[in-house]
């Protein structure tokens, strides 16, 4: 079975949902090692200095930014260390936004969110309700080392946790020289419409991604089968330990806690671009409470058990 990323909480308002992250996609990649050609060794990369040519230790190792054709400014892990976020494993909730504002071209990796043992009641409900409003929610999560934008959205019983590229990470269309204006511009009649159309039409059908295979590795991974099986080759596979379970509490007052997010709401209006420095300091505190709550109710349910 896979292991979490992390385990944590899906806060939105003052409601906080133990889960646990779990990726989204699966590697099908065949990885391929290089060796000599004369007695199949494997072939080691070394670090070596490109003047002297000599091997450099790891420790001797330091990293920098080229800011120009041969100039370098170099960083110490102090400077690296003060850049990166806080880490938190919280996946917190800053805005809502309709799912059909989001252009695809943000969407980048996937990943589901899965609750906790007795956590259910305030996923379904953040689950049930971002599908009755079309809704999907803007967070932030700490994935390792790095600060993602990521959207919360409904896919089934679950709920996906979609990374998004900021928009720096997008190229314009405009930096391209793309045809624009009206079909007669390009002298397209209408009859070359009509049958652009019927063309579409009798190739239409239902998107089923099951009908989709990558043939390619298939072939390629059947080759390999082959090769192993005449040398007598065997492989194995090591299983992963099972995940340890995150003990949490059903026990919320979530109408409270619906309401006070609410209130808090009401008191201090989120802007159009709404941060996290700028949401309220009560709701943030009164959250982190909650949350406390929480663990402490998980604590003496557990004794009480």
């Amino acid at each position: 079975m896979a292991r979490p990323i992390w385990t944590g909480t899906l806060s939105f308002g003052l409601l906080n949902v133990p889960v646990s992250l779990m990726s989204g996609e699966r590697k099908v990649d065949l990885q391929f090692r290089m060796l000599d050609s004369r007695d199949r060794k494997p072939i080691r990369f070394e670090r070596v200095n490109a003047d002297t040519g000599e091997e450099v230790p790891w420790k001797e190792i330091v990293k920098a930014y080229e800011y120009d054709k041969g100039s370098y400014v170099v960083l110490e892990e102090d400077d690296i260390r003060s850049a990166a976020p806080e880490s938190h494993e919280a996946v917190e909730v800053e805005t809502f936004v309709d799912a059909a504002s989001i252009d695809p071209r943000y969407y980048e990796k996937p990943y589901l969110l899965v609750p906790a043992k007795k956590a259910e009641k305030g996923y379904v409900l953040l689950r049930e309700t971002l599908r009755k409003t079309g809704k999907v929610g803007i967070a932030r999560v700490v994935v390792r080392t790095r600060e993602y934008l990521c959207a919360v959205m409904p896919h089934g019983d679950a709920l996906v946790l979609m990374i998004l590229r900021y928009p720096q990470e997008l190229v314009d269309p405009e930096d391209y020289k793309l045809p624009t204006g009206t079909l007669a511009q390009y002298r397209i009649s209408s009859k070359e419409t009509a049958m652009a159309e019927q063309l579409i039409d009798s190739m239409s059908g239902t998107w089923t991604p099951e009908d989709y295979h990558d043939e390619f590795r298939e072939r390629l991974q059947a080759l390999l089968k082959k090769r192993i099986k005449a040398k007598g080759g065997t492989t194995k596979v090591d299983e992963e330990p099972a995940p340890r379970e995150n003990d949490a509490t059903n026990v919320v007052d979530f109408m409270s806690l619906l309401q006070k997010s609410l209130d808090a709401k009401k008191r201090t209006p989120a802007g159009k671009n709404a941060d996290r420095k700028a949401r309220p300091a009560a709701a943030k505190k009164a959250g982190k409470k909650a949350a406390k709550k929480t663990t402490k109710r998980a604590a003496a349910t557990r004794k009480a058990g």
